[in-house]
């Protein structure tokens, strides 16, 4: 029974970490605003997509984009303009160079 009740608390644990991401289509609907830059050092965020829910960490860059608002941990409104974003982004190609460049955004995703 104690390796039962463990097991779903570490699955708890597991998806608690999870950084679920929403696109909303109005900014009042969001949590924060983000900018995709064209470069790698205008980021406060490098961002790597991941597949599964499974592979994304909490606050770490690693997002996973799900298909229902209800889902995500989330809700974020692309902006057209850098002035009007509270969080600038760089999609990156492989998982190992997401992280952040700029630490005092990280509020924003707690």
């Amino acid at each position: 029974m104690k390796n039962i009740i463990c097991i779903g608390f570490l699955f708890l644990s597991i998806n608690s970490f999870c950084q679920k991401i929403y696109s909303v289509k109005y900014s009042s609907q969001s949590d924060f605003k983000v900018f995709v830059v064209d470069y790698e050092s205008q980021a406060d965020l490098k961002v790597f997509k991941v597949n599964y829910k499974s592979q994304a960490i909490k606050n770490d860059g690693l997002w996973y984009f799900v298909n229902y608002k209800s889902d995500a941990d989330k809700k974020i409104y692309f902006v057209d303009y850098k002035s009007q974003a509270d969080l600038k982004i760089y999609f990156v190609k492989y998982k190992s160079q997401a992280g952040w460049n700029e630490n005092s955004k990280k509020y924003l995703l707690y």
